[in-house]
């Protein structure tokens, strides 16, 4: 069966390494990194099926700007946007990106990238 891939752009560890953890113990794999330029590289190398990105980031770039590239190369990934310092109005998220306040339910962004994972596997199938 096939494993569903999700890349956590996070800069700090602790939450990265929970989320991480969260996500491995429901089945998914997970790659991690901790700022937009290694998000763009594993996006390069590396088949992705959801991404959830902080906003706020070390070195210039922030998750909204890896958000808006996403869905200005027209990459057919479902985002998740998260913020503790900003919130984000719908008309200020990209694409068909979507943001969530933290703190956030692990619970809540399981069943998400769950969800959203699978309306892409079924698009793709179609």
């Amino acid at each position: 069966m096939y494993q569903s891939t999700v890349l956590i752009v996070e800069d700090e560890p602790l939450l990265r390494m929970v989320l991480a953890d969260t996500l491995l113990g429901e089945g998914f794999d997970v790659v991690e990194t901790a700022n937009v330029l290694e998000a763009i590289a594993v996006l390069g190398q590396t088949k992705i099926d959801a991404v959830i990105t902080d906003i706020d980031m070390p070195g210039g770039l922030s998750g909204l700007d890896l958000a808006k590239m996403i869905s200005t190369a027209r990459m057919t990934i479902p985002t998740i946007i998260v913020s503790g310092r900003h919130v984000l109005r719908n008309e200020d998220v990209p694409g068909d990106a979507i943001f969530i306040p933290k703190p956030y339910s692990m619970d809540a962004v399981v069943e998400l990238i769950t969800s959203m994972t699978q309306a892409e596997i079924n698009r793709i199938a179609k």
